[in-house]
């Protein structure tokens, strides 16, 4: 899915080699500053390394028209972008941007309602909270259907008892739909209870990268 070859970006990111697999659920994690948030901005070319290749699908990053890599690998920020409106039309932007056909209402609610946010279509998103709007940033991009979802924290604003719920519905539909789901966390837990792959980071580097047995797990 992607591989990283003698990464570097300014004093931040130094990546010798990496592969993330495709249709997995990779969780990166380490300390504040090691990194992470950088390592997902490369990965959809919202920033460029200042030397080596990253490679998605075999194919250099540079090489993508970058609105159409952003349209197979969508990023989720820790502060997710509102649009001005009503919810509904902020669903259905992502659905434009994405070059998708729009949907009817009823999928819409039924995002809702998975990612628990118990509003009306036509309320004002603006006037969601905190949690309310990364629930609802998180219905926008899995009705994008990218190939690639990165997840930057995405349970941030949310209480503990929420976490659980929307990293668990996020993880599903990326099985589900067999779609490759990165997600950093900063809770060693979250990592080892969904990832599939850990990557640790510090100071910049990969210091381990661990693949989960599944089977393991779940006895």
């Amino acid at each position: 899915m992607f591989s990283l070859k003698n990464v570097a970006f300014r004093d931040i990111i130094e990546i010798g080699y990496l592969v993330i697999p495709e249709n997995k659920v990779t969780c990166i994690v380490g300390e504040s500053g090691s990194g992470k948030t950088t390592l997902l901005k490369l990965l959809n070319n919202l920033i460029s390394p200042d030397k080596g290749d990253i490679l998605h699908q075999d194919k250099r990053l540079e090489e993508f028209d970058p609105i159409e890599l952003r349209r197979r690998v969508v990023m989720l920020p820790q502060v997710p972008v509102i649009f001005p409106g009503t919810i509904r039309k902020n669903l259905l932007m992502g659905i434009e941007l994405s070059d998708r056909e729009p949907v009817e209402d009823r999928v819409l609610v039924s995002h809702l309602k998975g990612a628990k946010v118990d509003k009306d279509l036509d309320s004002d998103a603006s006037k969601l909270s905190g949690g309310e709007k990364q629930r609802l940033a998180l219905c926008r991009i899995t009705l994008m259907k990218p190939e690639v979802l990165l997840l930057d924290e995405p349970s941030s604003a949310l209480d503990d008892g929420t976490e659980e719920l929307i990293i668990e519905s996020m993880v599903s539909f990326a099985r589900k739909e067999s779609k490759t789901l990165v997600m950093v966390t900063h809770s060693k837990r979250i990592a080892r209870t969904y990832g599939e792959y850990i990557v640790s980071m510090d100071k910049g580097k990969v210091v381990q990268v661990e693949e989960v047995n599944l089977d393991e797990r779940d006895h």
